[in-house]
């Protein structure tokens, strides 16, 4: 062997040896993360009863987080490239440990909602600097892939795990347990991450948007209140158009900083490349559909037919099956029929489960009435997920492949806080027609649901043209993560951790 040879071989980075162990407490998050969302809606009738909430304000449980969560998700991962991604993964730790706590003890709407937006902020920061983390210390493709399934695989198990222990949680204690019990294992998290996870030896050369990522929530967020207090307040009220006002500025602010900044959020190119941004905008429908379903579903579990909490999380089991069952139909799928087909057919079968929900009555046979249409939505929806991750990154390049990955679960997000905005108002709105005219409480509330099922088939059925028309038959060669990975993981963040 030559000198060179000798040479090359031996600057090569070498794999770190703690990094199955760092990979399982960055996993212990992710599954803490993705339980904790899953607990919530099944929560959500108690807290609605303690707390005095209104069906419409009840929905801000949910959106305070996902907005926080997916309007700072790509920011998190920028802040965590520049300032060490193990000091960001930690700090994301702390911060949604200290909003796990409070979202226990408040005692009115205000603080739940608020601690909710602080448990969002630990996700954005904690969640794209854990996956920068792991794509750092995984330098072997093959151990990297294993590593990203590990990571992409407890979404399912988080989920199904956590309708189940949230009514158990319920039933005997209190739904406030349902956070605290997320506190024990950030512990755990961050004494074993100071100990596992290595530190950045250098800062990545990196600037952030702080700018793009504050137009962009406070944006959004104006738009989701104008939806969800347009009950109230009437949908031409000088409230709701001046919060449609202000959420349109602050989006065409958005616009014009990424623009300009050399360091865009999401650069405007991205939006110029047909794929990616068709995945982005299915996504938003199939988010918007998927968060107003748990959300009205469990509702209408508790609250009309009356069940426990803890049969309302068995009931989800299936829907929790279902999802593993189309994620791994669509890993195989995928590099044999190609893209399009898994994608129009996955949103076609969600379509259908939709459909389906819209014959619920108040004397529901789970078996021949519920269990089909949550086998239908749940694989369908497997198969749309993972085909619109993959869809996002086909035509990046590495540099903006996490950018790309990023901005679609970003549109999961968003999409969902929209959706379930613009659902509840549907909902809210023909119940109250319906009691007007003389229905009954249950059946007006039924009523109402029936409606934004039936707006979520629709939603589904024309994502389904869409991909039929805009998605090519492209056979991807190889998965990518399931969760976002920054621009500048790609760019300067294998040496950082290897050097």
């Amino acid at each position: 062997m030559s000198l060179m040879s000798l040479s090359a071989v031996s600057t090569r980075p070498t794999a770190d040896p703690r990094r199955w162990k760092a990979l399982a407490v960055l996993a212990c998050l992710q599954f803490m993360l993705i339980l904790d969302a899953t607990v919530v809606n099944v929560a959500l009738p108690s807290i609605k009863s303690d707390l005095g909430f209104s069906q419409s304000n009840l929905a801000w449980v949910v959106d305070a987080y996902v907005l926080v969560a997916g309007g700072f998700l790509l920011l998190g991962g920028r802040v965590a490239d520049l300032f060490g991604r193990r000091r960001i993964f930690m700090a994301g730790a702390v911060a949604f440990a200290v909003g796990s706590l409070a979202s226990g003890l408040p005692q009115d709407q205000a603080m739940l909602i608020t601690s909710r937006a602080v448990q969002g902020s630990g996700e954005a920061l904690a969640g794209p600097a854990a996956l920068s983390i792991i794509t750092v210390l995984f330098l072997d493709q093959k151990e990297r892939a294993r590593a990203l399934s590990v990571w992409g695989g407890l979404a399912g198990l988080g989920g199904t795990i956590g309708v189940l222990l949230s009514g158990v949680i319920i039933d005997l204690a209190d739904w406030r347990w349902i956070f605290w019990i997320n506190l024990p294992v950030a512990v755990i998290v961050l004494v074993f991450a100071v100990r596992l996870v290595p530190s950045d030896r250098r800062r990545a050369r990196a600037s952030f948007d702080f700018g793009g990522a504050i137009t962009a929530t406070a944006g959004i967020t104006a738009v989701v209140y104008a939806v969800l207090e347009a009950n109230r307040n009437g949908w031409l009220s000088a409230t709701t158009v001046g919060f449609f006002v202000a959420g349109a500025a602050l989006l065409g602010a958005f616009v014009l900083i990424e623009s300009r900044v050399r360091s865009p959020l999401i650069p405007l190119r991205f939006f110029r490349a047909r794929k990616p941004r068709t995945a982005a905008g299915l996504m938003v429908l199939v988010a918007s559909s998927l968060y107003g379903m748990f959300f009205l579903l469990t509702l209408y579990m508790q609250l009309e037919l009356g069940w426990t909490p803890l049969h309302t999380g068995v009931a989800y089991v299936i829907f929790g099956g279902g999802f593993l069952v189309g994620i791994g139909a669509a890993s195989q799928l995928l590099p044999r029929t190609g893209v399009r087909p898994s994608l129009v057919g996955g949103l076609i079968l969600a379509a259908g489960g939709f459909a389906l929900l819209t014959r619920l009555d108040l004397h529901l046979d789970y078996w021949t009435q519920l269990v089909p249409a949550q086998l239908l939505m749940s694989v369908g929806l497997g198969l749309a997920f993972v085909s619109l991750t993959v869809t996002a990154v086909s035509e990046a390049s590495d540099a903006d492949a996490g950018i790309a990955s990023g901005m679609v679960t970003t549109a999961q997000q968003v999409g969902g806080a929209l959706g379930l905005a613009v659902l509840v108002s549907i909902a809210t709105t023909r119940a109250a027609n319906l009691q007007a005219s003389g229905h009954s409480a249950a059946a007006a509330q039924l009523g109402g649901a029936h409606l934004a099922f039936a707006v979520g088939a629709a939603l589904l059925a024309a994502g389904a043209v869409l991909a039929a028309f805009f998605i090519g038959s492209f056979k991807p060669a190889t998965l990518p993560a399931p969760t976002p990975i920054t621009q500048a993981a790609y760019e300067d963040g294998t040496e950082a951790l290897a050097s």
